[in-house]
């Protein structure tokens, strides 16, 4: 078992099944590398793409880290407050829309295989 499955494995039940779920579809369809990072499963390609946080009232969170530069096009990303960050509360996996989620993962991948990440706090001002 790996790191990232070990964390999985001590959350709640419910948050458990989302995240095993999305950490299995994450790894073997999408094909990103797992590790752990400020406590949490986190996914990469060439660049942390998102990751996955068991949040209150039993729902789990998938935040994207590039999240203000993508579409948005389905309007499901939500920012909380944050300038970088978008999300996806997740509560019921047999209620998600996954068609949704894939097509954010797969334009979250595009972005990290095709524009260099610049950050923010490096730059000059």
């Amino acid at each position: 078992m790996t790191e990232v499955e070990n964390l999985i494995y001590q959350s709640e039940t419910s948050q458990r099944e989302i995240m095993l779920f999305f950490h299995k579809m994450l790894t073997t369809e999408f094909l990103l590398t797992d590790k752990v990072t400020f406590k949490n499963p986190c996914y990469y390609k060439k660049s942390w793409i998102c990751y996955l946080k068991p949040i209150k009232n039993e729902r789990v969170e998938l935040a994207f880290m590039r999240g203000n530069e993508l579409s948005n096009n389905q309007d499901f990303l939500k920012s909380n407050g944050r300038k970088q960050l978008r999300s996806i509360e997740i509560s019921d996996l047999k209620e998600m829309r996954l068609d949704i989620i894939k097509e954010v993962l797969n334009e979250a991948i595009y972005l990290d295989e095709t524009k260099p990440y610049e950050s923010k706090r490096r730059q000059k001002k």
